[in-house]
């Protein structure tokens, strides 16, 4: 199900989450012989797989027709209305990760951390979610009979059920309590409360672990029983911010079982560059080594699997000033996000040359992928593209230097990996430092210096066990994932978020300032609220 496939098949779905749907009657057959509805997608275990495209597309794709013209979404940009980057606007932008200079409407308050209940990207990702929920449900009810009978189509509604169980973590993590909805119905559901919806995306991932494919035993781009495990790695990681019980024990468990699986941290340089991070987040991370790092992607395809979000958004947003979107794989830059200097200062032991003003351009940690050239280390203005250092992480170019399906470079090949081994590794570190059974200080370091003999090309970067504390930790998952839709999340739960650490133009002051705590939680659209009225709005709102 690489690439090529999971644009061309839908499943028929009421949006649970009491959102209206664009059509008067879901009851009327198409007229359309070539679209698929759940009347007939579900006649055959071949024909479900296709259905089961469709609940990883909604991650994925933002429509029915390709980058534009027939979205899931109403009342946004199409391509804005994609998960991952709504995931970089609302995990990565409100951050000290990532700043931009685009002034529509809600975009500015977001870096600011001012947003409020109708704030559009904050409701696009919400009914973004609360789709992938539904086509998940309706996929995993239609599937129940054909699995009576077919094994293989057991897997496929396991799989659903890891999708759903994904988009309640990051309910979960983003809104707080929301409605647990399993079942496709016109009821307005009711709101549940955080631990509810712990416990449910919990049972669920234990409960579908050994009805997944083995690790590496699926498709490329299909989950696996790995999945599973390292997802409960990152819930029980954050299970005492969530729900303010420690399960750091059950976070060393399933980490460690993710590790022993068949995934292995990537270390092919195939462009001889000295270090073989980059290749993570290259065109060909499918095929050049990474995948075997890659336990949980989204997929994308240039030629056939089209959307304005996704890779093509973070590679593209991210070309600017003397930038050369040639040099990036594709046919032009947008000019948007760039990150503060807070995250560059994340690389100062490792600082290898300066410019004039002392501020550095080369690092030895070769995750440092900053582009310097033209730009300030200092931003005055937030909407100077060349204010602030352009990050170069992503690309549309193979590790050969190849181009890529889209002869035009206006499409992206490169796949997004949502989880990686790098990040389990890192998890198990932290659960081991907070005080959780079954792990140890000795691997826990082993795994932190291999990450970083990655990074360094050799152990000139490699840490004494005396420099191994939960500080350290936190600055290590900014170096090793930043731009990978986990830092919000990261630095709530090491009480970093709201107050404690400021960062640049954090609470609209150019130095940062604190923030209220009732920030560290999204509210729930307020339209939802007036639709539903079974809802209450988080604190503060």
């Amino acid at each position: 199900m690489k690439k090529n496939t999971i644009s061309k098949y839908i499943v028929a779905a009421i949006l649970a989450f009491s959102l209206s749907s664009c059509h008067d009657d879901l009851d009327l057959m198409p007229n359309d012989p070539n679209t698929y509805t759940e009347f007939d997608v579900f006649k055959d275990p071949s024909s479900a797989k296709l259905a089961l495209a469709k609940v990883y597309a909604s991650l994925a794709l933002t429509g029915q027709k390709g980058p534009d013209g027939q979205g899931d979404i109403q009342g946004i940009d199409e391509g804005t209305s994609q998960y991952s980057r709504l995931l970089f606007y609302l995990n990565e932008l409100t951050t000290d990760q990532a700043i931009i200079g685009w002034g529509d409407p809600g975009i500015p308050n977001l870096h600011d951390i001012s947003w409020g209940s109708n704030n559009t990207f904050i409701q696009a990702m919400y009914y973004r979610l609360a789709q992938t929920v539904s086509f998940s449900n309706s996929f995993i009810v239609n599937a129940e009979k054909l699995a009576e009978t077919d094994q293989e189509v057991k897997s496929y509604i396991a799989e659903a059920r890891f999708i759903r169980a994904y988009a309640y973590y990051n309910l979960i993590d983003l809104y707080g309590n929301v409605p647990l909805v399993t079942k496709i119905s016109s009821e307005l559901p009711q709101q549940s409360n955080r631990k509810e919806i712990f416990n449910f995306v919990e049972n669920e991932l234990k409960a579908i672990e050994e009805e997944l494919k083995t690790g590496k035993g699926n498709e490329y781009g299909r989950v696996d029983k790995v999945a599973a495990e390292a997802l409960l790695a990152r819930l029980y990681l954050n299970a005492e911010t969530w729900i303010g019980e420690a399960k750091y024990t059950e976070a060393i468990t399933y980490a460690k079982l993710a590790m022993q699986s068949p995934y292995k941290i990537n270390t092919n340089d195939t462009n001889k560059n000295g270090s073989a991070y980059d290749e993570l987040f290259l065109a060909d991370n499918d095929t050049n080594g990474a995948q075997d790092e890659a336990i949980f992607t989204l997929n994308f395809d240039g030629a056939n699997s089209r959307t304005y979000g996704g890779s093509t958004f973070i590679v593209k947003a991210s070309i600017g000033g003397n930038m050369k979107a040639p040099d990036f794989g594709v046919n032009g830059g947008w000019g948007g996000p760039r990150t503060t200097k807070a995250l560059v200062e994340q690389f100062s032991s490792s600082i290898s040359a300066t410019n004039q003003n002392g501020e550095p351009t080369a690092w030895k940690d070769k995750r440092a992928m900053f582009f310097t050239d033209g730009q300030s280390f200092e931003i005055n203005n937030v909407g100077t593209f060349t204010d602030g250092y352009a990050v170069a992480k992503w690309s549309n170019k193979r590790a050969d230097g190849a181009v890529t399906r889209d002869a035009t470079g206006e499409y992206v090949d490169t796949d997004i990996p949502v989880i990686r081994l790098a990040e389990v590794y890192l998890n198990y570190a932290e659960a081991v430092l907070r005080g959780g059974a079954g792990g140890d200080r000795a691997t826990a370091l082993s795994l932190i210096n291999e990450l970083r003999t990655r990074a360094y090309g050799n152990t000139s970067g490699n840490i004494t066990d005396s420099q191994l504390n939960l500080d350290f930790i936190l600055d290590e998952r900014a170096r090793e994932m930043y731009w990978e839709g986990t830092r919000r999340t990261d630095l709530i739960r090491f009480n970093k978020y709201t107050s404690n650490y400021n960062w640049p133009f954090k609470g609209g002051a150019q130095n940062g300032t604190s923030v209220p705590a009732t920030r560290a939680l999204f509210p729930i659209p307020n339209n939802i609220i007036v639709i539903n009225p079974n809802l209450n709005q988080n604190p503060g709102y």
